[in-house]
C-alpha cells in the first residue's frame, strides 16, 4: 500500500436498501474529483434481512454478524469493479471510506448516549481487499454528545460551497437531510425526515417493484390532504436541529398507524401524498433558510424522482431545483464520495465532523482503522 497516493474508494449503502454505490475519488488537485463510480444492487435475500434488522427480532446478533459479513463481500465486489474499471492495482488505493448499513440509530437516548449500528465487518473488507478500509464514523461524533448524522455537509461545503451565496444541498435517501452552506463558510446541516423509505415501501408492497421509478405512478394518483396533515403532525418534524431521525421513526408500522385512522384509501392516493409528504417535509426545512439562496441542489436517488423533484420546485418557487450533477458532481456519487472524503480525513488525523450540524462538544476524528 502507498502511504502518498491520493486515491481513495467511498461506499454507501443508505437506508433506502436500494443497493451500493462506491466512487473512486482523486484528491490530488485542488478539488476532489470523482474518475470512476460504480452500484450493484443488494441480492434479494440480503436486502430483506436488512430491513428485517431494522426492527426487533429473533436472534438479531447472530443474524447481524452474518448480514454484516455478507455486506462487506458484496462491499469489495464494488471495490474490485472499481479497481477493473481503472485499471489500478489495489494499491494505489490509500483507503477505503465504509459506511455500513445502519440498522438502528438512537442517538442521546436511553442513557444519555445512546448508540447508532452500522453493520458491516470491515476486517473481512479489508481481508477480501488487500486495502485499509476506514469504518464505523458515526459513533464518535455520538460519544461526543452529538447525533451522528448528518455527516455529509463538511463535505458539502467543500465541494458545493459557494462565497457570493448560500447554497443548499438536501439529499434524499430512505431519509432527507439538508445541508446549508453558508456564504461566510458557516455550515448547518439536520435530518427533515422521510426520504424514499415510505414510498418505497408502499410501491414494493403494492406494485411489487422496489421503487416508484420517476415518481410515474404517484403523478396518477390524488394528494389526499387529511393523511398529508396527520403525517406532517409527526413531533420529529417540528423539532429544532440538531436532529436525525431513521428508519426507527420513519417506518412502515408507524405509517399504517395513520392509514388505520384514515379509513379505505386507493394505494396510488397514499403513494401521491407520501411523494407531497417528503416534498412537504424537506420544503419546511428549506423554507427558513432560503433568503439568500437561488438553488436548491438535490442528490441521493430522490433527485432520480421527476415527480418528487416537480413537488419541491412547486413547493420552493423563488429556487432552482436541481440535480447536484448541475454542480459538478452526480446525484448518486455525493454520499459515496463523501464517505472517500471522510475516510482521508481519519487518516489525515483531521476532523470530520461539524459541531453546528450534529450537536457534538466538538470536532473529532472519526472513524476506526483496519490496515490493509
Amino acid at each position: 500500500m502507498s502511504t502518498t497516493t491520493a486515491l481513495y474508494i467511498g461506499l454507501m449503502s443508505g437506508t433506502s436498501l436500494d443497493g451500493i454505490d462506491g466512487v473512486l475519488a482523486d484528491f490530488s488537485g485542488p478539488r476532489m474529483r470523482v474518475s470512476h463510480h460504480a452500484s450493484a444492487p443488494f441480492a434479494p435475500a440480503l436486502r430483506a434481512e436488512l430491513l428485517a434488522l431494522n426492527t426487533p427480532g429473533d436472534n438479531e446478533l447472530h443474524r447481524a454478524a452474518l448480514a454484516g459479513n455478507a455486506l462487506s463481500r458484496a462491499y469489495a465486489e464494488v471495490v474490485q469493479t472499481l479497481l477493473q474499471r481503472s485499471g489500478l492495482p489495489a494499491s494505489a488505493i490509500r483507503a477505503i471510506g465504509a459506511h455500513g448499513q445502519t440498522v438502528r440509530h438512537r442517538p442521546q437516548e436511553f442513557d444519555g448516549t445512546g448508540y447508532t449500528l452500522q453493520l458491516l465487518s470491515p476486517a473481512l473488507l479489508a481481508e477480501r481487499t488487500g486495502i485499509t478500509v476506514v469504518a464505523d464514523l458515526r459513533s464518535r461524533d455520538v460519544a461526543a454528545g452529538g447525533q451522528g448524522a448528518p455527516l455529509v455537509p463538511a463535505f458539502h461545503q467543500g465541494v458545493f460551497g459557494r462565497p457570493d451565496e448560500t447554497v443548499l444541498v438536501l439529499n434524499i435517501g430512505g431519509i432527507s437531510n439538508l445541508s446549508v452552506l453558508g456564504a461566510d463558510g458557516n455550515v448547518l446541516g439536520f435530518d427533515c425526515g422521510p426520504g424514499n423509505a415510505l414510498m418505497d415501501h408502499w410501491c414494493q408492497l403494492h406494485t411489487g417493484q422496489p421503487f416508484d421509478r420517476d415518481g410515474a405512478w404517484a403523478a396518477t394518483g390524488q394528494v389526499l390532504p387529511g393523511l398529508l396533515a396527520s403525517l406532517m403532525q409527526e413531533p420529529f418534524l417540528h423539532k429544532p436541529p440538531p436532529k436525525s431521525t431513521g428508519r426507527d421513526l420513519f417506518n412502515p408500522p408507524w405509517l399504517a398507524a395513520h392509514l388505520e385512522r384514515l379509513g379505505h384509501a386507493e394505494p396510488v392516493d397514499v403513494q401521491a401524498t407520501l411523494t407531497e409528504f417528503t416534498a412537504t417535509a424537506c420544503s419546511a426545512c428549506v423554507d427558513s433558510y432560503k433568503i439568500n439562496s437561488k438553488i436548491l441542489a438535490v442528490c441521493g436517488g430522490g433527485a432520480l424522482n421527476t415527480q418528487l423533484m416537480r413537488r419541491l420546485q412547486a413547493l420552493c418557487p423563488s429556487l432552482q431545483v436541481v440535480a447536484t450533477d448541475a454542480l459538478g458532481l452526480p446525484a448518486l456519487q455525493v454520499e459515496a464520495a463523501a464517505f472517500a472524503w471522510l475516510a482521508r480525513q481519519a487518516l489525515q488525523h483531521a476532523t470530520g465532523n461539524l459541531p453546528s450540524v450534529t450537536g457534538a462538544a466538538g470536532a473529532r476524528v472519526l472513524g476506526a482503522v483496519y490496515p490493509a
